[in-house]
């Protein structure tokens, strides 16, 4: 590894690199890969693989850097090559998954927004997708919702009505992006990818995100004692962050 190949950076996609939900810039993308030239790079989203690659520009984003993390990093690729997959089918089994989804439905059945679409349950390989407005709704409906949801904190109170249902499921919930939340086994949340690079060799690892206030997907990895956490508003913020650290 190169002196200056010693530092890894890992970074939120959605909010971070790309505007929510929209695809990555050009403009970043170039910027990126030129910090690939100075540093390693990894990606860790909360999404599944196809959302992230789709955002980064829809390139074969396992060739272009050294980590892609999709689903918290429970889908790990290391050097182009898948390196490890979790199943949080067979972490819950079926019947606390029932159990837990048909309690979600009946919930989500009984709250008044304005709009509901559809798929508002979504199964990834290592968490569960929770979104009360659907995840088919358009980009108009999203930004509806999520101004909604800031005046009313419609997924706070569904978070804590799972925490009270849910005791002892040993479950984590992770409110990110705009429109849904993330549910897993307590663990599987962003640092859970720390397992993959922390022996690696690098002098220092580095995590840019957005949302790493306390419930929010970032938290917990920005926090983490083997990272330096730098938390961002926007791609053009992450990017100014980067010159004045590496260039």
């Amino acid at each position: 590894m190169a002196d200056n190949r010693k530092i890894l950076c890992l970074f939120d996609v959605d909010g971070t690199l790309t505007p929510s939900r929209k695809v990555i810039s050009p403009e970043m993308k170039e910027f990126i890969l030129n910090i690939k030239k100075k540093v390693a790079i990894g990606l860790v989203g909360g999404s599944d693989y196809d959302k992230v690659q789709e955002q980064m520009g829809g390139d074969d984003i396992t060739k272009m850097y050294d980590y892609v993390f999709s689903e918290n990093g429970l889908v790990a690729y290391k050097n182009g090559k898948l390196a490890a997959i979790q199943s949080i089918k067979t972490q819950m089994g079926e019947e606390k998954i029932q159990t837990f989804v048909n309690f979600c439905l009946r919930y989500m059945s009984e709250v008044k927004l304005p709009k509901k679409r559809g798929t508002f349950i979504e199964f990834r390989n290592g968490l569960i997708n929770v979104c009360p407005v659907g995840r088919n709704c358009t980009q108009e409906e999203r930004m509806e919702f999520f101004e909604y949801d800031q005046q009313h904190g419609i997924r706070v109170k569904f978070v804590e009505a799972l925490q009270k249902e849910f005791p002892n499921f040993g479950l984590k919930f992770s409110i990110g992006g705009q429109i849904s939340f993330d549910v897993f086994p307590v663990g599987w949340d962003k640092t859970f990818c720390l397992r993959f690079v922390e022996n690696e060799g690098y002098k220092e690892i580095h995590f840019f995100g957005d949302k790493t206030y306390e419930g929010g997907n970032d938290y917990e990895i920005f926090i983490d004692p083997r990272t330096i956490g730098h938390e961002v508003t926007s791609p053009e913020d992450t990017r100014e962050q980067l010159t004045k650290l590496f260039l």
